[in-house]
């Protein structure tokens, strides 16, 4: 009895050509410069971070944090949304929303801040960047010496945004927190804010 001849492998289907890692990981250089990389892609201690499709409650906050802000916003500064920011060589994050130094917008073309032109970085936590919007990011704002960090959770029955707002303690170069809000965001620093939280239920 002769065995039957095994049916010929089937050829595995091709995926998408993944960009090879240098030996010491990506530089700033490499983030700008590498094509096909998918948008909002940010570099996190040498390695591509790629950015999962976000949920409604991600947009409509990021949209009422970005309206409120600018609705106050003094004329030496700007706000921004989704640009890198240039930590070290090997660190460039994207925040959600970031308010930065007038000065430092130099034209319509530009694709990235520095550390030193950022006065607030904000982040709303999404499922996939849970430890990344906690922990590496704010630390890494920090010890940047970006004096503001807001972090946004989706909390309670209703979906709203909390606010958690932090503030550099220069000495240890780590934020501290100075209030968590809810419905209203009131603040005095880095400049008069009133952003009314509850907007999301009328989006």
């Amino acid at each position: 009895m002769t065995a039957e001849p095994l049916p010929a492998a089937e050829p595995l289907p091709e995926g998408p050509a993944w960009p090879v890692p240098p030996l010491d990981g990506y530089t700033v250089d490499d983030l700008f410069t590498l094509p096909g990389l998918p948008p909002h892609t940010e570099l996190i201690d040498g390695s591509l971070v790629f950015v999962s499709p976000q949920r409604d409650f991600h947009a409509l906050t990021v949209e009422i944090l970005l309206f409120g802000l600018r609705r106050t916003v003094p004329d030496h500064l700007r706000v921004r949304r989704e640009m890198n920011v240039v930590l070290t060589r090997r660190t460039a994050p994207e925040p959600d929303v970031m308010v930065v130094k007038a000065e430092a917008v130099v034209g319509r073309r530009q694709s990235r801040y520095e550390a030193e032109d950022v006065v607030l970085a904000v982040e709303v936590v999404s499922p996939e960047s849970e430890e990344r919007d906690r922990d590496t990011k704010p630390r890494k704002y920090a010890a940047a010496g970006i004096r503001h960090f807001w972090r946004v959770e989706m909390t309670g029955e209703q979906d709203r945004p909390a606010v958690y707002v932090y503030e550099l303690d220069p000495g240890t170069k780590t934020y501290v927190v100075t209030g968590i809000h809810h419905d209203q965001l009131k603040l005095s620093v880095p400049f008069t804010i009133d952003i009314d939280l509850t907007e999301i239920d009328r989006l």
